[in-house]
C-alpha cells in the first residue's frame, strides 16, 4: 500500500517542479545574457569622431628639449598630464598660426573640464628659433601654452617616433627667410607619456574638444 502511494505520487512532485525549474532556468539566462551585455559594454573600445584613437596607446622613448623658459623639456615634463602637441616654427606663413588658434580654441572649450589638456608646440627650426622666441610666439596666442626646441638629431629622435616629419624646403624663400616643410598633424600624449592619438589635418577644434573628454572619461 505504501509502495504505490509513494510512486503515483512522483509524477505530480515532477509536474509541480517543473515550473519552478523553467523559472530559475529563465531567471539564470537573464542573469547570464545582462552580465554579458554589461561585460561587453565595458570592453567595447572607444572612439572618437575627429581623429583616430590608438587601440594601445604607444609609450614614447625618452628625448631631451629645451624648453621655452631655458629649461630642459624631457619625456617627464609629458608625463605631467595630457598634452596636445604640434611641430613647426615661428616663420611658418600659415600652418602654424592655425594649428595654435586651434589649440586656443580648444582650451577656451576645455577650460571647466576636471581634466585640463595642456598645450605644447615644438620649433624644428632651431637656427632661428631660441627659446626665448619660442616663448614670445606661443605665449601670443595663450600664456599658458608650452614650447620646447632642440638640436636637430634631439628633435629628430622625437619626430621619428611621434611618426612627423620636417625638413628645409628648397628653393623656397619668403620675406622672412627660407621655409620649413612639416607635418600639420596634432598629437594627444596622455600622462604615461603615450602617444594617445592622432588629428589629422584640417581640424574642428569643437570636435576635438568633444574627443577629448571621451578619451579622458
Amino acid at each position: 500500500m505504501n509502495n504505490e502511494s509513494t510512486a503515483g505520487s512522483a509524477p505530480g512532485m515532477l509536474q509541480k517542479l517543473l515550473p519552478v525549474a523553467a523559472i530559475l532556468a529563465l531567471a539564470a539566462g537573464l542573469w547570464l545574457g545582462l552580465n554579458h551585455f554589461q561585460t561587453s559594454m565595458q570592453q567595447a573600445p572607444k572612439t572618437i569622431d575627429s581623429g583616430t584613437l590608438l587601440p594601445t596607446p604607444r609609450p614614447l622613448e625618452p628625448f631631451a628639449l629645451i624648453g621655452g623658459d631655458g629649461k630642459p623639456f624631457t619625456l617627464d615634463n609629458l608625463k605631467q598630464g595630457w598634452h596636445f602637441l604640434a611641430i613647426g616654427y615661428t616663420h611658418c606663413p600659415d600652418v602654424c598660426p592655425t594649428t595654435l588658434a586651434t589649440f586656443d580654441a580648444i582650451a577656451k572649450q576645455s577650460g571647466t573640464l576636471e581634466t585640463q589638456p595642456r598645450f605644447l608646440f615644438v620649433s624644428v627650426d632651431p637656427e632661428r628659433d631660441t627659446p626665448e622666441k619660442l616663448r614670445q610666439y606661443v605665449g601670443y596666442f595663450n600664456e599658458d601654452f608650452l614650447a620646447a626646441t632642440g638640436p636637430h638629431p634631439a628633435l629628430q629622435g622625437l619626430t621619428t617616433q611621434l611618426g612627423m616629419l620636417y625638413g628645409k624646403a628648397e628653393g623656397q624663400q619668403t620675406a622672412m627667410g627660407y621655409l620649413v616643410d612639416h607635418s600639420a598633424t596634432i598629437l594627444l600624449v596622455d600622462p604615461l607619456g603615450r602617444l594617445a592619438a592622432i588629428f589629422s589635418a584640417p581640424h574642428d577644434p569643437a570636435a576635438m574638444a568633444e574627443d577629448f573628454i571621451t578619451i579622458t572619461k
